[in-house]
């Protein structure tokens, strides 16, 4: 299957996933509201307000300690924020488990790897489209022309590891790794993904292909990157918010986030690209 193919029918599947829980908002897919996060005394993120709209691919950037991965934690439901609201695709999500968020749409992957290094390629994205399934409980093998058998196909072509779906994880590159936890993403109907630093440790060529896996997932599909890598957050993104100390600093498109004065003082400047 070719990869224009492989994406149009990835699409499809996700539509119609996604229509047992509503279409998609007009409106927004993420709206926080004065999202504050204290750790004792310690604000985290204080007062952080953004609108993600469907389909937009959005960066998250900001040196070490800005607050990131604990906005992204707010968001998912790992952490209940301190003060503030968290609406998801016009639903108020704020004291949501985890686990209602994802039957919401939202998907996350993590900066550690969450993979069964012992089961193939293939067996890991199966294993992902069963768990958000209905039949998820069902101890039966898998038959053949069983639909997550043909969906955990398409995925593996989205994230270009076709090649290597018989191969143990374990044996896999890292940024293969990588690259197969977006296929574990993709998995059921989301709506709304949340990539954590998906290009640490990447090589070049990695990274490369990275940024076509990204650009290329369906266009009703958002997402939410945590980058260190400025270059792929800026190439990936539509929209770009800086975080500094745990508050929104700024705002913008790409180009205008690239080119701003302030921005390459606070963080282009000090060389402090770590994690947030």
């Amino acid at each position: 299957m070719s990869d224009a193919a492989t994406l149009a029918s990835l699409g499809a599947a996700d539509r119609l996933g996604s229509a047992s829980l509503g279409s998609v908002s007009t409106g927004s897919a993420l709206e926080l509201r004065g999202v504050t996060k204290l750790f004792g005394a310690l604000a985290a993120i204080a007062d952080v307000t953004m609108t993600v709209g469907p389909g937009e691919r959005r960066a998250v950037l900001g040196s070490n300690g800005a607050g990131k991965t604990t906005l992204f934690n707010c968001v998912t439901g790992d952490f209940l924020p301190t003060s503030g609201a968290i609406r998801l695709f016009g639903e108020d999500v704020t004291r949501f488990p985890a686990h209602e968020r994802i039957r919401r749409g939202l998907r996350r992957t993590y900066q550690i790897s969450l993979l069964f290094g012992g089961l193939s390629v293939a067996d890991n994205v199966y294993l992902a489209c069963r768990g958000v399934s209905r039949g998820r409980f069902s101890l039966l093998r898998p038959r053949q022309g069983d639909p997550l058998l043909t969906r955990a196909e398409e995925l593996i072509e989205a994230v270009h590891l076709q090649d290597s779906r018989a191969r143990l994880v374990r044996e896999l590159s890292y940024g293969q790794q990588r690259q197969l936890e977006i296929a574990l993403a993709l998995a059921g109907a989301p709506r709304l993904i949340l990539f954590d630093e998906p290009a640490a440790g990447l090589s070049p060529t990695e990274r490369a292909e990275l940024v076509a896996i990204l650009t290329g997932l369906p266009a009703h599909i958002g997402f939410i990157i945590i980058e260190h890598d400025m270059d792929v957050a800026l190439r990936v993104a539509t929209r770009v918010t800086m975080l500094h100390n745990g508050r929104v600093f700024k705002e913008g498109t790409p180009a205008e986030i690239e080119d701003d004065p302030e921005v390459q003082e606070l963080y282009l400047g000090d060389g402090t690209h770590g994690h947030g």
